[in-house]
């Protein structure tokens, strides 16, 4: 469990660290732009000999200014060593380069959020997502995820789906252990999940409960795929305590769904399953919780991630501490049958139950 209880660095280290946070929008841009000319991929090919400006310069086609002014700010950031007189990658320079995690994390943060955070502070005092009009006019991003500009779309749904689809084959094991016939999948989105599951059991029938645009996306995928007939889609806004929710289902899914909302929209969110599912229907809950990661990596990576919720997603949501998303659960109705964490990359599985 991550603390963060005890304060790692000294006085001397402390403001090191804060020169090189007030120049972080700096070594991004360098270490995306270092990826994407090529000049990392070249490095890294010439291993532990590295390269010389001259050559690195004749190998990518960019100008031996742009790769010394580059490289010595990688330098400062230890993505590369000098060897006089070349340049050698080093292990961030390696991750940077090869690590589909860091690829997805950093195109994510590039193209949807990063012009948005200049509006955080307007976020935070207003409650709203200020940042999203740099992407489009809606009033949250939800409304907006199908007519995103290309690359902020590419980017969010190589994000979303990087992180969930690992988890997908350790979940349709526990979820179809008992044969589920009808399962209502609430936040579908394209329809993934709906279609993992039509793959792994004949039998299945997927009800996708979302708002219209996503119904829409997901039933063309189904479509697509060959499942129209056993992937539907019931059109909803979720944020609307009024709206009713459909009936019959064996499982309830919610896969990093309810991140999406505040509290008191979480709240109400759960009381319509309860009000709505079967005595013997089971609900499963699949989510990120920064508190409960293995490494700090994945903490800060979540927490960071929130502050796309305020910005840019609603302005009220984020990924939780897991005793207050439980606090949530509890007064919803709910008790936790069963909690399994660090699937994937760090997804926690609840089992939840009538109280």
């Amino acid at each position: 469990m991550i603390l963060y209880d005890k304060d790692p660095f000294s006085a001397l280290e402390a403001k090191t660290q804060a020169q090189q946070l007030s120049f972080a929008p700096i070594t991004f841009h360098t270490a995306r732009t270092l990826r994407d000319l090529g000049i990392l991929s070249a490095l890294d090919t010439a291993g532990s000999t590295g390269l010389n400006a001259s050559q690195i310069a004749e190998q990518t086609g960019v100008s031996e200014y742009g790769v010394k002014v580059l490289l010595d700010m990688a330098l400062s950031a230890f993505i590369v060593t000098w060897q006089q007189p070349n340049y050698v990658i080093a292990n961030l320079g390696h991750y940077l380069t090869n690590d589909k995690m860091t690829e997805a994390n950093m195109d994510f943060t590039a193209d949807v959020c990063y012009s948005a955070m200049q509006h955080l502070t307007e976020s935070i005092v207003k409650g709203q997502p200020a940042g999203l009009k740099e992407l489009g006019d809606w009033p949250t991003i939800y409304e907006g995820l199908s007519t995103l500009p290309a690359k902020a779309k590419e980017s969010w749904f190589k994000f979303d789906h990087f992180y969930s689809d690992r988890s997908f084959p350790i979940l349709l094991k526990k979820i179809f252990a008992d044969k589920p016939k009808r399962l209502f999948d609430i936040g579908g989105n394209t329809g993934k999940w709906a279609l993992e599951c039509c793959k792994y059991d004949n039998d299945v029938e997927v009800t996708i409960i979302d708002l219209p645009q996503q119904i829409e996306m997901a039933l063309v995928n189904a479509e697509k795929q060959g499942f129209s007939g056993r992937i539907l889609g019931h059109p909803t806004n979720m944020l609307d305590a009024s709206s009713s929710l459909p009936k019959g289902a064996d499982v309830w899914w919610m896969s990093q769904f309810l991140d999406c909302f505040s509290p008191m929209e979480i709240l109400s969110i759960l009381r319509r399953v309860r009000a709505a599912m079967a005595s013997d229907a089971k609900v499963y809950i699949l989510e990120l919780f920064w508190d409960i990661q293995k490494y700090e990596a994945a903490a800060h990576s979540l927490n960071a991630t929130s502050l796309y919720f305020t910005c840019l997603a609603n302005g009220n949501s984020r990924f939780y501490r897991s005793d207050d998303f439980l606090e949530i659960v509890k007064e919803a109705g709910f008790e936790v049958k069963e909690q399994t964490n660090n699937i994937g990359l760090g997804h926690t599985l609840l089992e939840l139950c009538p109280a």
